[in-house]
């Protein structure tokens, strides 16, 4: 279904019988592409990935388009950073697609099997979820990244990306959708809701659970939590990013400074960027000054606790919200704790279970970190930025689970199944 096939979804009515195609024709996809095999998933991804690359201008000529109507709405620097593409960029997303496509094939992967006194053999099997409905805003990559998870763990897939993103996610989408046909996979198997009517994201969430098995958001923590409160069908997602690092006493000076820096200001638009400091007292004479340096050189603002404020008249005043607040900007909240045990406390009470990381020479400090933390992603001597699927190996990703049902953490093609139990006799009968 092209981007202008609903001429009209202004009335309710024809809304739902729009979404209703959609539903229909991605469960009829999700039939076929249960039976479909390895190699015929592969040939898709491959093929898609050369289409991304063939209609690169394309795609940079729509997102020109999303870009100049982003600056008109006068949207912030980090929205506008999480939607511009370039010809690099464009280059990711196929080398990403690639990368899923070299993936072993997780359906139909016996993750375990055994043998009852009777002689019955069980085995779980991965399968598909089904038919997954995908929300998110701003980038468009997740676009390729979702239709390519997707489909090589043999779901269909229903996007619905932001209206800011609308002409760059649907250039994309046509890639994807030439890579189905050169595969022989219905084009159905991705499909992108047609229109930036936001009743489709009510529909989606409140009227399809006939058609779709789970829901995925990607975006903003507004969006996220209007999908966990009103989705009629399970959904994996996170409320928002707050990160965490923490500078134990015992961290290397250098280190500490080059960690911090690249979490923070890499890419602050991003979930895994960090958006609070934590640093021991007992170090703070010879750490805070070269980490305060680093982080004012590359243009982040730092807001600080009472201890820090007097100890650097360039550090700002954090107020309590700044301890609950995911900036995806260059500001860094930071405060002073007298030890791991306060470092924890503050992670405890004010993170999102998202990714936190300890910069620490300390075996058993860090042992203890993340031991007693239970956010989706712990890090020892790392950036937090590493918070990706495809740094993760899994190829790419479709958001950063932070739930404990299901899946956690990256969302890469393998958590994208369940499994069903297989079991072979030789004539049993239950007595």
């Amino acid at each position: 279904m092209s981007a202008t096939s609903l001429p009209d979804t202004d009335t309710a009515a024809s809304l739902a019988t729009a979404m209703r195609a959609l539903g229909e024709q991605a469960r009829a996809a999700a039939r076929a592409l249960a039976r479909a095999s390895t190699a015929q998933k592969t040939a898709a991804l491959l093929a898609a990935a050369a289409a991304i690359r063939a209609q690169c201008d394309q795609i940079l000529a729509a997102n020109a388009r999303d870009m100049e109507t982003a600056r008109q709405r006068q949207l912030s620097a980090a929205l506008l950073d999480r939607l511009a593409l370039d010809a690099k960029r464009v280059e990711a997303m196929a080398a990403g697609i690639e990368a899923v496509a070299a993936l072993p094939d997780p359906v139909g992967t016996v993750i375990a099997e055994w043998t009852r006194p009777n002689g019955l053999r069980i085995q779980r099997v991965r399968v598909p979820l089904g038919v997954i409905g995908i929300i998110y805003e701003s980038r468009p990559n997740v676009t390729a990244d979702a239709g390519a998870l997707c489909l090589k763990s043999g779901n269909a897939v229903i996007l619905r990306g932001g209206s800011e993103s609308f002409h760059s996610s649907h250039a994309i989408h046509a890639a994807l959708v030439a890579g189905l046909h050169a595969g022989g996979l219905p084009a159905a198997a991705i499909q992108m809701v047609p229109t930036a009517n936001r009743d489709a994201v009510g529909y989606l969430l409140a009227h399809m659970q006939e058609f779709i098995d789970v829901i995925v958001p990607r975006g903003g923590k507004n969006l996220i939590a209007r999908v966990q409160a009103d989705a009629r069908v399970p959904v994996i997602g996170h409320l928002e990013g707050l990160c965490h690092v923490y500078v134990h006493r015992s961290a290397e000076v250098a280190m500490a400074t080059d960690v911090v820096l690249n979490a923070k200001m890499r890419r602050t638009g991003i979930c895994g960027a960090a958006e609070t400091l934590l640093i021991d007292r007992d170090c703070l004479a010879t750490h805070w000054r070269p980490l305060a340096d680093a982080l004012i050189a590359a243009g982040c603002e730092l807001r600080g606790d009472a201890e820090l404020c007097a100890l650097d008249s360039r550090v700002k005043p954090a107020a309590e919200a700044d301890w609950s607040t995911e900036y995806l900007d260059a500001i860094l909240a930071c405060r002073v704790v007298g030890d791991i045990d306060a470092a924890i406390a503050h992670i405890t009470r004010y993170g999102s279970g998202h990714t936190e990381s300890i910069i620490a020479s300390d075996a058993q400090a860090a042992e203890k970190f993340l031991h007693d933390l239970d956010s989706a992603i712990l890090l020892h001597n790392a950036s937090t930025q590493f918070a990706d699927g495809g740094e993760f190996g899994m190829g790419a990703e479709i958001g950063i689970a932070t739930g404990r049902i299901h899946a956690r953490g990256p969302v890469g093609a393998e958590q994208l199944t369940s499994y069903k139990y297989l079991v072979h006799g030789t004539g049993q009968t239950r007595p």
